[in-house]
């Protein structure tokens, strides 16, 4: 049975999940797959070329077996600080995901994240599109929430709480604290809002729709999967990993030289040796001596594996459909025993 939220009907799915663009490890097949269990895959941009970019869209596009003229129902994460390096480079990489009709497109962590907005729109109304693309914004505070609902009139939310793995704000509130303060100023008729952060079950998502929420968004969840492009170190050091074991960080962006995030931004991973060494004080270029080692050996003390604080109640790798699937199953228990809670007999 399909559970019936504003993003479900949006996006037209089955089950209100939404499978993070988490660049370097969430590709086509990982949002072929998320869509064809039904739920919603996003693909990252991350740092690609436009080449890349492609060969993910095609391979997507194969797996869900749609002609090229056929709408393609996944969506492109891109990051704003790396669109905002080349107005013209962005627009070949925003016009390759709009080219392949994707249902929807994320933006986050940008200074003008209106100006790509805007972009989008004008190439859907230039090129004359029955159906609009879908743009979610990522956010992590009231105020970013008031200016992507009234100035750039986005079309779905993005909550983003402070348990989130990768990068987020580190200033961001707790989710179940974030998401109701977002609600109480969504106008009627406003975007879905949809929340992010540590979500790793079934559970925890009905939870989140109880609270109000049209649906959740996983990440780390899907790390642990087949389709993951993950290596399989990182993987195994996400199974092995308890519900303590993340850090909030800056550590792993020094390591690797990608510090063009916007103020205020860092990165919640799995501690290990990196992390231990910036703190101690080990000088840089030895931290990314070891750093580089670690990514070429698989060594999960060294690399890096970003991860939300759900992490420890995951202990397997299942193929995307399977969790999709298994993640519906229990929302509808979660909500089934909730709405007990009303029974007046």
């Amino acid at each position: 049975m399909p559970i019936d939220t504003p993003i479900t009907r949006l996006l037209g799915l089955k089950t209100p999940v939404v499978a993070a663009p988490m660049a370097g490890a969430s590709g086509g097949a990982l949002a072929a797959q998320v869509t064809a269990g039904g739920a919603f895959g996003f693909l990252a941009a991350g740092y690609q070329r436009v080449e890349g970019l492609m060969d993910e869209l095609s391979l997507a596009r194969g797996i869900l077996q749609l002609a090229a003229s056929e709408p393609l129902p996944i969506g492109v994460g891109y990051l704003g600080w790396q669109l905002e390096k080349s107005t013209a480079k962005a627009e070949v990489m925003l016009s390759a995901a709009l080219d392949n009709h994707v249902q929807a497109i994320w933006l986050a962590f940008g200074n003008n994240l209106g100006q790509w907005i805007k972009y989008i729109r004008d190439y859907d109304a230039e090129h004359k599109r029955s159906r609009a693309t879908i743009v979610f914004l990522q956010v992590s505070s009231v105020e970013e929430a008031l200016v992507a609902i009234h100035d750039w009139r986005v079309d779905v939310l993005v909550a983003q709480g402070n348990e989130s793995g990768g990068h987020g704000h580190g200033s961001a509130p707790p989710l179940l604290t974030l998401v109701p303060s977002i609600l109480a100023v969504v106008p009627k008729g406003g975007p879905p809002l949809l929340a992010a952060g540590g979500l790793v079950t079934g559970s925890q998502v009905a939870s989140l729709l109880v609270l109000g929420a049209a649906g959740a968004v996983l990440g780390t969840r899907f790390l642990m999967t087949p389709e993951s492009q993950y290596t399989n170190a990182q993987k195994q050091a996400l199974v092995a990993a308890k519900s303590d074991a993340t850090v909030r960080t800056i550590a792993f962006d020094r390591a690797r030289g990608t510090l063009d995030w916007p103020t205020g931004v860092d990165g919640r991973g799995l501690y290990n040796s990196t992390v231990k060494d910036l703190e101690r004080g080990v000088d840089i270029e030895t931290v990314k001596a070891k750093f580089n080692e670690g990514v070429r050996n698989g060594d999960p003390d060294r690399m890096l594996v970003w991860s939300g604080t759900g992490v420890g109640l995951v202990s397997d790798i299942k193929s995307a459909k399977d969790i999709v699937r298994e993640l519906h199953e229990d929302i509808m228990e979660r909500l089934k025993l909730a709405s007990e809670l009303c029974n007046d007999k």
